[in-house]
């Protein structure tokens, strides 16, 4: 699923090509990709017809095109889910869900989505935060993120580091691939209990944190195989510079060590047990 970096690249190049532009349509190709937008594809075409897109705003793994009516288009990319830029008249996507026509007649943005787990909606009111989101926190990149604040609020979890940064309510953005590299970075399991950081400790893993994310921005995401794409179709290349994440067997880039892979969540982890050991047991 795309992290804060992937869904970042994604709305600066959005940002860039329908800022100020005037909707003509929006027409629904699939209900279900609209599924969360209760009113059904009629009233969502309609409510967009003829409105501006004011800007093109994120928090954590979603997005949000705040509209002149004060209502915002909210969208999740789920599992496989793209926008993308094309010119008026270039051939449909297989995977087409929802188009949306300007009405300087140019370029269209198209919602694909192969596996139909994201999706679109409108937030009636939502133009500075959606409501549908506005339990989600704010992610490290964000200027008005409290670095100690979330020291705070971390140490006062009594569960696992990594499932703790997997927590969208407490930091958002951060998902599998991302913990893995800054814990890797911080030289710690992903198991070490969040009561058991120093508060040094957790601002230096915050810090790594941020680190991660702000590279992989710059290196335009992580792609692992055709499904994420930038809005011109482009994959990102930060994959090339993980160093825990899906590099079972792989010596570690810092000791040597194979890297190892265990089972986490219905999914799994990367980690070094020469630099990362998994902590003892409280017993």
């Amino acid at each position: 699923m795309p992290e804060l970096p992937e869904v970042e690249t994604v709305r600066q190049g959005l940002a860039k090509w329908v800022a100020g532009r005037r909707i003509a349509a929006a027409t629904v190709h699939h209900p279900r990709a609209i599924r969360r937008h209760v009113p059904g594809p009629d009233h969502f075409s309609a409510v967009l017809a003829g409105r501006t897109v004011v800007d093109v705003s994120r928090r954590g793994k979603y997005l949000w095109l705040p509209l002149d009516s004060g209502d915002a288009v909210v969208g999740h990319l789920g599992m496989s889910g793209q926008l993308l830029m094309q010119p008026p008249g270039t051939p449909d996507e297989k995977h087409l869900r929802v188009r949306f026509a300007f009405d300087d007649d140019g370029p269209e943005l198209r919602f694909v989505d192969q596996r139909t787990f994201g999706g679109l909606a409108v937030s009636e009111g939502g133009a500075e935060l959606p409501a549908e989101i506005a339990h989600i926190a704010r992610d490290p990149m964000d200027p008005l993120f409290s670095d100690a604040g979330f020291v705070t609020a971390l140490r006062r979890r009594r569960t696992e580091v990594k499932r703790a940064l997997l927590d969208q309510t407490l930091i958002s953005g951060v998902g599998n691939i991302y913990a893995d590299e800054a814990l890797w970075r911080a030289k710690l399991h992903g198991a070490r209990p969040t009561d058991a950081l120093t508060g040094p400790a957790a601002l230096r893993l915050l810090g790594h944190v941020r680190d991660v994310l702000a590279e992989a921005i710059v290196a335009g995401g992580t792609s692992f195989d055709a499904l994420y794409v930038n809005v011109n179709g482009e994959s990102g290349y930060f994959d090339r510079r993980l160093n825990a994440y899906g590099r079972e067997g792989e010596p570690c880039r810092r000791c040597g060590a194979p890297i190892r892979r265990e089972h986490f969540m219905n999914r799994s982890s990367f980690s070094c047990p020469r630099c990362q050991p998994r902590p003892r047991s409280r017993g």
